[in-house]
């Protein structure tokens, strides 16, 4: 018998609740994630370089080119070898708004969920065995909340092990999701 989305709504919740736990517990109470980001000795100047250049809330680069076409130019080539090669993200001044992310963070995860669950839809009957929907849906689970993290470190020069650490959390958090789809799954 073929399963519909309505009838996943509660391993979608229920899955939702345990990856933002999950999330929450490794950010608040593992941290393994501190050391993905490092202290520069000379913060106050290069802060003040920065607000000095007026940038705007978004990514910024470092040396910057329009197109790719610009970087067999000299002086471009230069800026590049004399450094620092930078990708820069500016924010808006404040303290992080928490009470924007977090409903972000739980979106985020919300909608893996109702992915995974329409994935599941297309290839598990209701009554299907735990231990299949568990394995079909923590590997789609791992997929929708890790994959995309790899180009970060190929592109945009985040440090492998960064890169290593928000798998293992996709790892965890396809796992709970799995078991909530496989605990509640149709018969």
């Amino acid at each position: 018998m073929t399963i519909t989305l309505l009838q996943l709504w509660m391993p979608i919740v229920l899955g939702t609740l345990l990856a933002w736990i999950a999330s929450a517990l490794i950010h608040v109470v593992a941290k393994y994630h501190n050391s993905d980001y490092q202290s520069l000795s000379n913060e106050e100047e290069v802060m003040t370089a920065v607000r000095n250049g007026s940038p705007k809330l978004g990514i910024h680069t470092l040396p910057y080119c329009t197109e790719m076409s610009e970087m067999n130019k000299p002086e471009v080539q230069e800026k590049f070898n004399k450094g620092p090669v930078a990708i820069l993200t500016v924010f808006p001044n404040g303290l992080p708004n928490m009470g924007k992310l977090m409903p972000q963070q739980i979106g985020f995860f919300l909608l893996g969920c109702i992915l995974i669950a329409y994935c599941a839809t297309q290839v598990l009957s209701a009554g299907a065995d735990y231990m299949v929907v568990f394995r079909f849906v923590s590997t789609v689970g791992f997929l929708a909340f890790g994959w995309a993290v790899i180009p970060m470190s190929i592109w945009y020069g985040h440090p492998w092990p960064t890169t290593a650490k928000y798998l293992f959390d996709a790892v965890i958090y396809g796992l709970v999701v799995a078991g909530s789809f496989a605990w509640l799954w149709p018969n």
